[in-house]
């Protein structure tokens, strides 16, 4: 592990994330190998690769917190996803420095995408089995074996971090998504089939295992809310203009709420997150479908909604909100997404102006292939917009700095 670990430092380079290898230039972004930075020369903004090219990397979904503040003057870390020909491994990237470094060994498949800054561990799955790996020590346990009558997939963890939170389908789901893998495939007969859905609970020290609501529903997106531990956000999943989508449940009291309900006929609502004080819940509205765009911000106890219009172009597969809340970003999508935009594959930024955002566009996709979303998260700093993309031709993490660079 030691030889290894070296390789990945060396290999991650040691080039600041502010920093200058040399006279950086305006270039296309993709359709080529691109160095390691770069100036967008449609946009202007910055671009680093903050992954070593050795495999494919790639970033957390957009609502999952991949960041830990970093020890002193060492850089603030981030986790991702690594993949080689040895299999799928979870690694450590140093936003300041880029060193990377490994944090699981290979699996064949690991999922889960759960950082406790606090406790500073990572939660992840492989196969039946969830560990939890300190990012400091790298030492390992293993927190919980699914039976094998009750495959279940972990997705969020609690603001105390004493729970994590997942959702299982029943027997019937899985068989569809085994026999109908394509999302276009499966989409709609998980939905038709109202097949018994779960939604469950892990404590973090015990390993015990609550169910804590079932319903005769595909139910998906569990997350929790980054400041209530009690409070868990899930959906209705199906066609969003068939479904009263995201939901609210008090694991402890079990109390049910819906945060939005459609009212127009097409309606479509989805891809909801929290905001970083947990106040908001944050979401993609469309007032009908892929005629008018919004993003939506529901307040948690009161419900009152706050809606920011944007253009065709601007509407993005997901958003996401920097850590002061003054600045939203989104990654775009291509002609065949919803909005059928014929001009929206670009990372933006938004600024809100009234009841409209006003965007920037920071990083020129069209070399990108959005079958891969690309996740928008701002770096904890909020100087930042880091992203997954194919436009090198495999997959990487980038991020691309919010402010202009000089001329």
């Amino acid at each position: 592990m030691k030889s290894t670990r070296l390789s990945l430092l060396l290999s991650g380079g040691l080039l600041l994330f502010g920093a200058t290898a040399g006279a950086q230039t305006k270039q296309e972004t993709g359709g080529k190998p691109m160095p390691a930075d770069w100036i967008d020369q449609d946009t202007g903004h910055k671009v680093v690769r903050l992954t070593p090219t050795d495999g494919g990397n790639g970033s957390f979904y957009f609502h999952n917190n991949p960041f830990l503040q970093g020890k002193a003057s060492e850089g603030d870390k981030m986790v991702y996803y690594h993949t080689d020909e040895r299999g799928k491994q979870l690694r450590l990237v140093n936003l300041k420095t880029r060193q990377v470094e490994p944090l699981s060994r290979y699996f064949a498949k690991v999922s889960g995408e759960i950082v406790a800054p606090k406790g500073r561990d990572v939660f992840y799955q492989a196969q039946d089995t969830v560990y939890a790996t300190n990012v400091d020590t790298k030492k390992t346990r293993r927190i919980y074996v699914f039976p094998k009558d009750f495959p279940g997939n972990i997705t969020s963890l609690n603001a105390n971090e004493t729970t994590i939170a997942g959702a299982l389908g029943g027997e019937e789901a899985r068989e569809i998504l085994r026999k109908y893998p394509a999302k276009s495939d499966f989409f709609n007969r998980i939905y038709d089939a109202k097949v018994e859905h779960i939604l469950f609970t892990i404590d973090t020290k015990t390993g015990k295992r609550t169910d804590i609501y079932k319903e005769n529903t595909w139910l998906g997106h569990v997350q929790f809310s980054p400041t209530d531990p009690d409070l868990l956000m899930y959906c209705h999943e199906g066609p969003w203009h068939k479904v009263d989508r995201i939901w609210h449940i008090n694991i402890k009291t079990k109390q049910n709420k819906l945060v939005h309900k459609r009212t127009v006929e097409g309606e479509i609502a989805g891809h909801e997150f929290f905001s970083p004080d947990g106040k908001t819940v944050w979401f993609d509205l469309q007032k009908p479908r892929s005629v008018t765009f919004y993003l939506a911000g529901a307040d948690v106890k009161t419900g009152k909604e706050k809606l920011y219009q944007m253009d065709r172009n601007e509407w993005s597969i997901h958003f996401n909100v920097s850590p002061d809340q003054k600045l939203f970003a989104g990654d775009g999508g291509d002609a065949g997404q919803v909005a059928k935009a014929p001009d929206g594959m670009w990372i933006y930024l938004f600024r809100p102006e009234g009841d409209k955002f006003k965007s920037e566009r920071l990083v020129n996709m069209k070399h990108h292939g959005y079958k891969l979303e690309p996740n928008v998260h701002f770096s904890p700093d909020g100087k930042w917009i880091i992203f997954r993309a194919n436009f090198e031709g495999q997959e990487q993490v980038y991020a691309v700095e919010i402010a202009k660079a000089s001329s």
